[in-house]
Formats: structure tokens, C-alpha cells, sequence
């Protein structure tokens, strides 16, 4: 059976609750990502942000994305197991309309599936249907 382990990216950085929406998007940029978790002085996953929060919820506003904190942004995340098996992210990408997918191991976060990873882990049905499920999900 194929897990969320077997298909994460496990070298994932955080976004500091403290971070600026600058700071989280040059981090992006230089990690060449469009999300990142956000975690707390804790170490622990608080929440997911990307790229489209920071020009939807910020720029598209008015506001200055050099004093607005990452901490804003902070809603429960979507997550999985790293055992879970791969069906069940899909299943939970597909319901839920995301693209990334925190994966937890007990209480620490050890990678990321995103759309990415499952493009180049599985065979191209799987794709198909989760990138037809994820267009149909509404913005999030």
C-alpha cells in the first residue's frame, strides 16, 4: 500500500506565526513553492498559506504585505497521517479542494503532499481526477 510518506515532500520549511507576508513570500520564492505550513514558537502546524492568500487577502486589499504577520492567516489545516494511505489524501484533497496536504506524524508535521507530488507519483487517472475535483472545489 502506498502511504503519504512514500510520495511527501519531507524537506518542508514553516512560515513563522511572527513571519510578515513578506518574509513568507521570499521564502516561497526562494524555496520555489506556492505554500508553506505555518507553525508556532512550538514547532507546531497552526495552518497553511500560499502565495494566492497573500494577493487575495492582502495585496488585492490595499494592505502593506511588510507589516501584515503570517499569524493572520492562521485557520485549522487540512491534514493527513503519514501512514494514511495515498487514496485516502486523495480523498481528502478531492473533498476538501485543496492542493497541499500537511502530512502529521503523531503531533509533528513531516512533509507536504501537494498536487505536484501525486502528479509524479501516480498514474495519470489519479491526476485526472484529482485535478478535476480540485477545479470544481470553490476558492479557498
Amino acid at each position: 500500500m502506498t502511504t503519504a510518506r512514500d510520495i511527501m515532500s519531507s524537506s518542508t520549511e514553516c512560515a513563522r506565526t511572527t513571519d510578515t507576508l513578506v518574509d513568507a513570500a521570499k521564502k516561497m520564492r526562494d524555496l520555489e513553492v506556492g505554500g508553506l505550513p505555518i507553525c508556532g514558537d512550538d514547532n507546531r502546524l497552526k495552518g497553511l498559506i500560499t502565495d494566492r492568500d497573500i494577493v487575495t487577502q492582502c495585496v488585492a486589499d490595499g494592505k502593506d504585505p511588510s507589516s501584515v504577520k503570517v499569524e493572520e492567516f492562521v485557520a485549522e489545516a487540512v491534514t493527513i497521517g503519514a501512514d494514511d494511505s495515498i487514496e485516502h489524501a486523495l480523498r481528502t484533497m478531492s473533498e476538501h479542494g485543496v492542493r497541499r496536504l500537511p502530512v502529521i506524524d503523531g503531533q509533528d508535521l513531516v512533509g507536504i503532499v501537494s498536487q505536484a507530488d501525486v502528479a509524479k507519483n501516480l498514474s495519470n487517472d489519479n491526476v485526472a481526477d484529482l485535478v478535476e475535483a480540485i477545479s470544481k472545489a470553490p476558492a479557498n
